[in-house]
């Protein structure tokens, strides 16, 4: 990373983002590739409603640190690491930085991609891999999109980060590659959000969504892909295909994730045993139950719901 004072590179942050936010940069990092630019920046003031927006869509992704976003006429929302954020070009933003200080500053990244190299992925995702109804297309959407960051995305920002700072010749093609994948990435999270998070609201016009709802009616069950692909009245092999392709992830995939979310609200009941847990959310073995929630939540169910009880 560069270092120095905020007067050494005052002039460079003056283009890039305006004199409010440079006065609390004190370490700043820039990087380009010829359809995207990576910026990290480090903050060591406590600060208020320092105005900022970015000449392309960008992502930006919290590192350390806390923020408060003030954007349009949404309610000002905090901003944790984990967190990412995706906002289209010249919007205005206004952002508190409440904990900021030389001893723990606030690191985010801003990734900006240019307009043409995004819709070029967008339609080549379209005409190679269309979504499950025909009404459906893939699109970006870069208005306000807040999320929290799931572990392919966080993969991503890591190894596009790391690429950026590698020597090596080939460095552009692998740079083209993780942005292109990033983009499908951030789609597949939108609709996911949107088939899953409100599946019940689309299971009459989306098969996905229907899916998703037997689903989770049907956890303590044996739910094979056959099964799964007469819900959704596609072939098995076409059904497995389209659902990672919307989803990002297998049917498999998503059944253990969704066991496990069954599983966290059982375990947070006080009442309820890590033996409940386990059959209630429909697995058939302690040991795998163990090592499931482990692989997904990082710690074992006990040592979570002792979390939960403190």
């Amino acid at each position: 990373m560069t270092t120095g004072r905020n007067s050494q590179r005052k002039e460079e942050g003056l283009l890039a983002w305006g004199g409010r936010l440079d006065a609390l940069v004190e370490n700043k990092l820039t990087l380009s590739h010829e359809v995207a630019e990576l910026n990290l920046y480090e903050t060591f003031q406590r600060a208020q409603l320092v105005e900022l927006a970015f000449n392309a869509p960008v992502l930006t992704s919290m590192l350390t640190g806390k923020k408060v976003m003030h954007i349009d006429d949404l309610k000002p929302f905090e901003y944790l690491p984990g967190e990412s954020l995706v906002l289209p070009a010249n919007k205005p933003m206004k952002i508190d930085f409440p904990e900021a200080s030389p001893q723990t500053p606030t690191r985010c990244i801003a990734l900006t991609i240019s307009e043409e190299f995004i819709q070029q992925t967008v339609t080549y995702l379209n005409e190679e891999f269309p979504r499950t109804e025909p009404g459906d297309q893939w699109e970006m959407d870069t208005n306000n999109y807040h999320f929290q960051n799931g572990f392919e995305i966080s993969a991503l920002i890591d190894k596009i980060i790391r690429l950026y700072r590698e020597n090596n010749r080939m460095k552009p093609f692998f740079i083209h590659n993780s942005l292109q994948e990033l983009i499908v990435r951030l789609m597949q999270t939108q609709a996911r959000r949107v088939l899953v998070d409100q599946a019940r609201k689309h299971m009459s016009s989306h098969r996905l969504s229907y899916v998703v709802e037997y689903i989770r009616n049907n956890l303590t069950k044996t739910l094979a892909i056959d099964e799964l692909s007469n819900q959704a009245c596609l072939s098995k092999s076409h059904f497995f295909r389209l659902f990672k392709n919307e989803l990002g992830m297998s049917p498999i995939q998503f059944i253990l994730q969704e066991r496990i979310r069954l599983a966290k609200q059982i375990l947070s009941n006080p009442a309820k045993s890590i033996t409940d847990a386990c059959y209630e959310s429909g697995f058939n073995s302690l040991t795998h139950f163990s090592n499931a929630f482990r692989s997904i939540e990082r710690i074992s169910p006990r040592q979570y719901k002792q979390q939960v009880s403190a």
